[in-house]
């Protein structure tokens, strides 16, 4: 349990971190160095990693969990906070516990009350709310773009959720964290021949220290603390501590950017959180239940 904490904690100065590193590399470059020097790492420590028990078609499930995540999320949250704030996207990855709840039912064939149901609608309305109330600014030149592509990075992050949580039964957190930094260096590599270029010499120093806070505590750190994390506990349960993100991702744009929330989205913040509140209570209310097995 501390473990999934702080990992969610650190997952949550990201947002800040990666908008402030953004000032000085295009969305590829970035995630690509921050894979890189996660790999770099994993590659000296290979050998002290367990080694997997391979099962056939495992394939499939590994090829999928990295395509979700890191290739995807990274992707899509990147050029995100290029639109929105960081503010905003903290506050709209408090969907992933619901999403992680739905895609349970709708793959996994486990049970989903009503009350998960609306919740995830209030959820999804408050998103909807929190985006076409942004109001453009330095910090979020187009909120509706930015947030839509959060939306998209946090699906991801749900699909990542639910196929980590069938991988970890036979795979080592470890080398499932491992397996995601390389081949997200890899993914990302072509993507360079396509940015824009950077003129290394003039990057501050103190943006080389963010990508290198990005690269080893967010991106190995904080990933292999999480994975572990879902090794010990249900995939449902771990998905809650997500909304501790919101939380941290508000407050670091805020004490990074001065970043400000109007009161409409303030409220359509609450309204998120609300959604999230009413799902995750499922436990006081068990039935009605869609799809449930009698």
């Amino acid at each position: 349990m501390l473990a999934l904490g702080i990992a969610v904690i650190i997952w949550g100065t990201s947002f800040a971190a990666t908008k402030a590193a953004l000032a000085a590399f295009a969305p590829i470059t970035l995630i690509w160095l921050r894979m890189a020097i996660a790999s770099v790492i994993v590659i000296a420590l290979w050998r002290y990693i367990p080694k997997p028990q391979y099962h056939r078609g495992d394939w499939r499930w590994l090829a999928l969990m990295v395509l979700c995540e890191p290739c995807l999320y990274f992707l899509l949250e990147g050029y995100a906070l290029r639109y929105t704030s960081a503010g905003q996207a903290g506050v709209i990855s408090a969907l992933v516990p619901l999403m992680v709840a739905a895609g349970a039912w709708l793959f996994l064939k486990e049970r989903i009350t009503v009350r998960i149901i609306g919740g995830l609608a209030i959820s999804l309305a408050g998103v909807v709310v929190l985006s076409l109330l942004g109001v453009s600014d330095a910090h979020a030149p187009d909120p509706l773009l930015g947030n839509l592509l959060e939306l998209a990075a946090m699906i991801c992050a749900a699909g990542y959720i639910l196929t980590l949580k069938h991988l970890t039964s036979r795979y080592h957190p470890w080398l499932l964290t491992s397996l995601q930094a390389l081949a997200g260096a890899l993914f990302f590599l072509p993507g360079l021949a396509l940015d824009q270029p950077v003129n290394w010499t003039e990057v501050p120093g103190g943006t080389w220290l963010t990508v290198f806070y990005l690269g080893t505590f967010v991106t190995l750190g904080a990933f292999g603390l999480y994975n572990y994390g879902v090794s010990q506990v249900p995939a449902s349960r771990a998905a809650l501590f997500i909304n501790l993100i919101p939380v941290v991702a508000v407050i670091s744009g805020w004490m990074a950017f001065n970043e400000q929330l109007t009161l409409w989205q303030l409220a359509a913040a609450a309204g998120i959180l609300l959604g999230v509140y009413l799902g995750e209570s499922r436990s006081r209310s068990p039935r009605p239940t869609v799809g449930a097995a009698e």
